[in-house]
């Protein structure tokens, strides 16, 4: 599933293609995503200038200039392809997730705007498109969400308020989007090895400088993982014919049963399982 860094790069490219221009037609081909679309979706979107491309959490958010915004979640499967008029197309994937070109099956939704358009694919079907009539239903939506990494409520007194006396592990609770918004698997084992944190620690045994830690990291590492384009877990390139490089990266996330790459580090790459998900960690510095 995409996280927050590689849905961003969804947005940054959905912005530099789409914001400031009227949606001209929408073809549903498949109303029947995770959540099933309204019969008036085309009618409600049809003729709307796009005027902002935002992103909360995994959620690209589409600012139309009839106040309503259209969300978006990619699910497990789903991807954005740009096709532009008059261009050989042979890179339309806006993310790092399946096909790099446009695939024959499963596009379920086309918007198109003047010499261009956009296709949503979606194998799985896990993902969806909601309309919100206006930003106060859009902070009712998004009200049981906890603040990005990147908030400034993502402090230390936020910490200390939500953990005290919890015992669910680390590892879960930044994984639980209550609690902080937009990180996943991935990046939350990542997260917790520069911290040299145990994924499997009790949250209520953290002290102020995990806190601090967890906080610095969180925001270190989501950023450097945009900086390189998110992680491609296979051989996958975007609508520039670049790909993300930031599993390049990994410092435990499947890497197990290899050294740990810290100098003064003599640990193995253990993996397991917290709540059916993958757990990476080093057995030695992660304490």
């Amino acid at each position: 599933m995409p996280e927050l860094p590689e849905v961003e790069i969804v947005k940054q490219s959905l912005k530099k293609n789409v914001e400031n221009k009227q949606i001209k037609r929408v073809v549903v081909n498949n109303s029947n995503l995770r959540f099933k679309l309204s019969k008036d979706f085309s009618s409600k979107i049809k003729f709307s200038k796009i005027q902002h491309v935002k992103r909360f959490s995994k959620y690209i958010l589409l600012y139309l200039d009839n106040k309503s915004i259209l969300v978006l979640h990619l699910g497990m499967s789903g991807t954005v392809h740009i096709i532009k008029a008059g261009r050989k197309n042979n890179f339309t994937n806006t993310s790092f997730y399946s096909s790099v070109s446009l695939p024959k099956k499963h596009n379920h939704i086309l918007i198109s705007f003047n010499k261009l358009k956009i296709i949503y694919n979606d194998p799985r079907r896990f993902g969806f498109f909601k309309i919100i009539e206006n930003n106060e239903k859009l902070k009712q939506f998004f009200k049981n969400y906890g603040p990005e990494p990147f908030d400034k409520k993502f402090n230390i007194q936020y910490f200390k308020k939500s953990l005290k006396n919890k015992t669910k592990n680390i590892k879960n609770y930044l994984l639980d989007q209550k609690f902080v918004s937009g990180i996943g698997n991935i990046y939350a084992n990542e997260i917790l090895y520069f911290c040299k944190i145990n994924p499997f620690k009790q949250s209520k045994s953290l002290n102020k400088k995990d806190y601090k830690n967890i906080i610095f990291y969180s925001k270190k590492v989501l950023k450097n993982a945009i900086k390189k384009g998110g992680s491609s877990i296979q051989n996958f390139t975007n609508t520039q014919g670049n790909k993300g490089s930031f599993q390049d990266n990994f410092k435990v996330y499947q890497r197990d049963k290899l050294n740990c790459l810290r100098k003064d580090c003599n640990g193995k790459i253990e993996k397991k399982m917290i709540s059916n998900r993958s757990v990476f960690y080093c057995n030695k510095c992660q304490k």
